[in-house]
């Protein structure tokens, strides 16, 4: 077993608890921001568009985390609404979709294409989640079920979210080592992958391949059919994005088979009097 006592609480200001999951996750955003930039510079995007989209992006994601986590512990803010209001719960898919419209309204806004920068901002993204898990292995949310697995962490810290003293599955470790290897893969599509929005809609795949995954042992309560809500979204966004993916893939190969239009030759060679 691996114990974890590590003090998830880096110093208090007050009442106010600075966690090392906050401190990733302002790291994630800086990585995030820092790709982009790299990327946006490779296709010829200007640096003011990342800068602004950014932004956007995060207040999105932030709206959409609490939104989405309010909406799957409703019960408990019904009981208790004026906690509806806070930062103390947040769902990665929301930050995930909130980002995502808060990115597709500035590129309607701005009349960009919105699946150019979605490919500047996949890269980014799902290394920005593996940072962010860094944050939540060492603050004990999002653990995982009890198991007996030689690979298990206890966690001893009474600041920890996670159960004290009882061997988990160490899913945030899991998360982190699927979003690195879906980070290589990513980054190596980059400059290989056609046509314009597939390396965001393979960044979506992948990610909702391995959270739908993980979450089969990791502590979460039904939401629907019997299954989390994050894992009903990863369905949902499995069966809109693979066949996306794939229509895109098809018509890119038939675009670059398809032969060129014919120019004007042969053409008869008028008279020319003198």
């Amino acid at each position: 077993m691996i114990t974890i006592g590590i003090n998830p609480v880096v110093f208090c200001l007050g009442s106010l608890e600075v966690r090392w999951y906050g401190v990733m996750v302002v790291l994630a955003i800086v990585a995030i921001i820092i790709i982009a930039l790299r990327e946006a510079r490779r296709v010829g995007v200007s640096e003011e568009h990342i800068y602004n989209v950014g932004l956007w992006a995060i207040v999105g994601g932030v709206i959409g985390a609490r939104l989405f986590h309010v909406i799957d512990k409703w019960d408990y803010y019904l009981a208790h609404p004026g906690q509806i209001v806070g930062f103390s719960g947040l769902a990665i898919y929301g930050a995930v979709i909130g980002a995502l419209l808060a990115i597709l309204i500035y590129s309607w806004v701005k009349k960009l294409s919105f699946w150019q920068l979605g490919d500047i901002a996949a890269p980014g993204a799902i290394l920005g989640q593996a940072i962010g898990r860094i944050g939540c292995t060492i603050n004990g949310c999002c653990y995982g079920l009890p198991t007996s697995l030689p690979w298990a962490v206890v966690y001893t810290h009474p600041a920890s979210y996670a159960l004290l003293g009882v061997p988990v599955h160490p899913t945030q470790i899991y998360h982190l080592l699927w979003d690195l290897a879906a980070f290589a893969i990513i980054w190596q599509l980059r400059t290989r992958l056609k046509p314009q929005g597939s390396l965001f809609l393979s960044y979506l795949v992948l990610y909702a391949a391995g959270d739908l995954g993980i979450r089969f042992v990791r502590e979460g309560e039904p939401f629907l059919f019997g299954i989390q809500q994050a894992q009903l979204i990863g369905i949902v966004m499995l069966l809109v994005a693979v066949p996306w993916l794939v229509v895109k893939m098809r018509r890119a190969k038939v675009e670059a088979l398809a032969p060129e239009p014919l120019s004007e030759i042969n053409q008869p060679e008028q008279n020319q009097e003198d």
